[in-house]
């Protein structure tokens, strides 16, 4: 009986300890996330980043204005991204979000009627988010593995009117998406290196 049950308790453990091994160590998790960030702005900025267990916690206090997010161990290809902290409020919204199942268009549009609505806070001046994707993260080198950065500055309720931008995607951009939304940012997308 008891080596059943000391086989089912080991048995139960396995898939914890297996996720909990896709984990980056907290060290890993803030020297990859703040690449995303300028050079001169990464010492600074806070981190946040996952336990052993998965939870999103913060990693590192920041004394800038910036946040990084370190990689979702859940997602296959390694992202980590920095913003401006005022962004974190609609940031973790979104997360919260995606926790609950809503996705896409119809994440956006929650978020959206609740800044509308005055219930979720969204600054009004631009604000940057900086997001760096690539194939995974060499600890020994401290880089990002097939590394590409892009940017993305949020400017509420922005409009080709208001910037001077097109809302068609631009090679290299930049261009405008979710025009006169709560939501609306400028993407700037440098063309990928060749393989």
């Amino acid at each position: 009986m008891e080596k059943t049950l000391l086989a089912l308790l080991s048995f139960a453990l396995v898939p914890s300890i297996m996720a909990g091994s896709d984990i980056m160590s907290a060290k890993d998790q803030a020297a990859s996330s703040i690449l995303a960030a300028p050079e001169d702005r990464r010492a600074e900025a806070a981190v946040l980043g996952y336990s052993a267990s998965g939870k999103l916690i913060t990693l590192r206090e920041g004394s800038n204005d910036l946040v990084c997010l370190a990689d979702d161990p859940k997602k296959d290809k390694l992202s980590v991204a920095c913003y401006h902290k005022e962004l974190e409020p609609y940031m973790a919204r979104g997360r919260e979000l995606i926790a609950q199942g809503i996705t896409g268009k119809e994440r956006n549009a929650v978020r959206w009627e609740e800044i509308a609505d005055g219930k979720l806070n969204m600054p009004r001046e631009a604000r940057t988010l900086y997001v760096l994707t690539g194939s995974g993260f060499d600890a020994a080198a401290g880089e990002v593995k097939e590394p590409y950065l892009r940017w993305v500055i949020y400017k509420p309720y922005a409009t080709p009117e208001s910037t001077g931008l097109s809302t068609r995607p631009s090679p290299g951009g930049p261009w405008l998406m979710s025009s006169g939304t709560a939501g609306a940012h400028i993407m700037i997308n440098p063309p990928k290196p060749k393989k």
